[in-house]
């Protein structure tokens, strides 16, 4: 058994939000204005129409118009703009 699977295990056992044990992202999307991203490790590309954003899984790509992130702090930031789409790939800085 790896660490990881260790891990889910004792997530599963305590009843804990997975976010909290494996530090994972969590996003929340208000609508089609508004988008919330907590446990995120930096901003890799900013536009008024792309904003990449990179966390421990992978990146997050939110692509829309008139972008703009509204706040941010070490663990959480807030998006707002047209948002058009959401796309999530896996592994460090990819194209």
């Amino acid at each position: 058994m790896n660490r990881e699977q260790i891990k889910e295990k004792m997530v599963s056992a305590m009843d804990l939000p997975k976010d909290v044990i494996q530090n994972a992202s969590v996003i929340t999307i208000l609508g089609r204005n508004e988008l919330c991203i907590e446990n995120y490790r930096g901003i890799i590309e900013y536009t008024d129409t792309l904003i990449r954003v990179q966390t421990r899984a992978g990146q997050i790509r939110i692509q829309g118009k008139r972008l703009r992130i509204q706040y941010y702090t070490n663990d959480e930031m807030k998006v707002t703009g047209a948002l058009s789409s959401l796309e999530f790939t896996e592994g460090r800085n990819p194209g």
